[in-house]
């Protein structure tokens, strides 16, 4: 429906009640003018006929009726007046207008038969005889106490109506100019009464894009003022409580984006009413566009519907582990629990996602772990006990056999030694490195690369495999040179051990960016990619018998991972297989 301003709404009826009102006044001025000349005439005209009856009063008893006309027509010609004398019987004894012996009867005329009567008559018709309008005033001609006739005076109202014409013409000017004042005056009125309201709606509308900080201006009227001051008011208090909503909010935001748990809220309906971008990132979601569809229709998990479902009618925390298809990669523990209002009513259900693959990897790391160890120290103590059993039985009767048994027993308590202290290193570097008590220290990084070549010159040696290190003298980190040489000696030691007589292993240095990097490339077997990833965990081996026969713990690696760790750094490795590898060890430059 099309709606009107106040001022369209309002004016018209003003307008309206403005001209009925002038309109009204003018009918009735004009009327009561109009009485008023009437009456006034009337007097005159009563005045006129007591004076004609005392002229015609002594020609009624002695005079004849020509004489009577006579005098009529004498006097009407000194006013502008009929004079009109009529006898007791109704018959005309002289007219100023007509000859009487021409007119009717005039008894039955009103105002003469009220004369008749002792007062006077007064009345306005239309004359039949002069054709016109007339106004007649007739009173009683009395002698000895009796009347002996009617004297009747008159005259037109045209003059009458004349006078009206031009009163009423002057009453609608007049009229005119006071409606169109009264209109412009209204209108000015109106406009100075709809002005604050129409400021008051350019607040609420300012109110209602967010402006609360405008302050309505104050009008004088009492009504409309009160109502902007309460306006100012109502805006001062939503604009603290917006505040503090926002505040709220983006406090809530700020501690939901900063957590590491997903957190879904669901309405009713099993809505996605909001998400964190944890949840996001763990469900591999958009949040935006998942914002208000169905979970259902988002997440494909029956595992998750249940706990939906039993959240749902049990009214408990629930918790269960599960995986999505779209991150099947990952493990994530997902509590629900009901989502109530402040009227403590169940308004939806919250599902909170805590990432679990890191847990659940350490675990089976763990369990690895501890099956290697076992299985490493498993082969040593088994041929260890059969060797020291064999001797126990005597069953090496010869010297031969019994130093046989002897160096499987040394060797193998070598390997027992070698592993221990391998796994002494790794936890006294993890230990350091939790404590921060690795102390590094400004040192040259060719004395390190020297050192651990030199240690490895023998073996490389026996293999046949020749050490090429090319290592700048300038080129310095902040290191711990011991841990250092030992995780280098250990690179070298593993390229030695895989590379094929007659090759080479190149020992290098250089700067790239904010890094110094270490690089021990061979041309050995290489690593397939597939094992990579893992090439650094504790015990993994890419082929376990070859690794055993080379004499290896399991462990080198994970060791040197280790160093670098605490040196603030990381390594990297690529490989190709057939075609050797390369271990590279980054360190931050000072």
């Amino acid at each position: 429906m099309k709606r009107r301003l106040l001022l369209w709404r309002v004016y018209p009826y003003y307008l309206l009640i403005i001209v009925a009102a002038l309109a009204l006044t003018a009918l009735f001025a004009a009327g009561e003018m109009r009485r008023l000349y009437i009456n006034g005439l009337a007097e005159e005209l009563e005045a006129h006929a007591r004076l004609v009856v005392r002229q015609l009063k002594p020609l009624l008893a002695d005079s004849t009726a020509t004489s009577v006309d006579h005098e009529c027509k004498e006097l009407a010609g000194l006013s502008d007046t009929r004079i009109t004398v009529i006898d007791t019987t109704g018959a005309v004894l002289g007219d100023s207008e007509k000859d009487p012996r021409t007119m009717e009867n005039h008894g039955s005329r009103p105002e003469i038969a009220v004369a008749f009567t002792g007062a006077t008559g007064m009345q306005t018709r239309f004359s039949n005889s002069l054709q016109i309008t007339m106004i007649y005033v007739a009173i009683p001609i009395e002698s000895d106490g009796r009347i002996v006739g009617v004297v009747r005076t008159s005259r037109p109202i045209t003059n009458v109506e004349g006078a009206m014409s031009t009163l009423y013409g002057r009453i609608a000017v007049g009229g005119l100019l006071v409606a169109g004042l009264a209109m412009l005056m209204s209108f000015v009125v109106m406009r100075r009464l709809t002005r604050p309201l129409r400021e008051l709606q350019e607040g609420a509308r300012r109110f209602a894009r967010g402006d609360l900080a405008l302050k309505l201006p104050v009008p004088d009227t009492a009504e409309i003022a009160a109502l902007a001051v309460a306006m100012n008011r109502m805006a001062a208090q939503l604009d603290a409580r917006m505040r503090a909503v926002a505040q709220e909010r983006n406090e809530r935001e700020a501690i939901l984006s900063s957590m590491a748990e997903g957190v879904l809220a669901l309405d009713t309906n099993e809505k996605i009413a909001s998400m964190n971008q944890a949840a996001a990132r763990l469900l591999n979601l958009d949040a935006l566009s998942a914002t208000g569809r169905p979970v259902r229709d988002v997440l494909r998990s029956t595992a998750l519907y249940d706990l939906i479902d039993d959240t749902f009618k049990s009214l408990r925390a629930e918790e269960r582990e599960m995986s999505f298809p779209a991150v099947s990669e990952r493990r994530l523990l997902v509590h629900g629990a009901a989502l109530r209002d402040a009227a403590g009513e169940r308004c939806g259900t919250v599902l909170v996602f805590n990432d679990i693959t890191r847990l659940k990897k350490l675990e089976s790391i763990r369990r690895e772990f501890v099956a290697n160890v076992s299985h490493e120290l498993k082969t040593p103590i088994t041929a260890i006990i059969g060797s020291v059993e064999t001797l126990q039985s005597h069953s090496a009767d010869s010297p031969e056999d019994t130093a046989r048994f002897l160096d499987m027993i040394a060797k193998h308590s070598d390997r027992l030694n070698s592993l221990v202290d391998d796994l002494l290193t790794i936890a006294r570097l993890e230990s350091e490195a939790e404590r921060d008590e690795i102390v590094l220290t400004r040192d040259r990084i060719s004395d390190v690369l020297e050192a651990a070549v030199q240690a490895c010159r023998e073996i490389a040696a026996q293999k046949q495999v020749t050490i090429d290190c090319d290592c700048d003298d300038s080129f310095e980190a902040d290191i711990h040179p011991t841990q250092l040489e030992q995780a280098v000696t250990n690179l070298i030691d593993n390229a030695i051990k895989y590379s094929d007589a007659g090759s080479t292993v190149a020992v290098a240095a250089s700067e790239e960016g904010d890094e110094v990097v270490i690089s021990v490339q061979d041309q050995g077997c290489g690593i397939e990619s597939k094992h990579l990833p893992r090439l650094f965990e504790r015990f993994y081996r890419v082929d376990r018998a070859r690794s055993r026969e080379a004499g290896g713990t399991g462990l080198g690696l994970a060791i040197v991972k280790h160093i670098v760790l605490a040196h603030k750094g990381h390594i990297t490795v690529d490989s190709t297989p057939g075609a050797g590898s390369t271990f590279r060890i980054h360190l931050p430059r000072p």
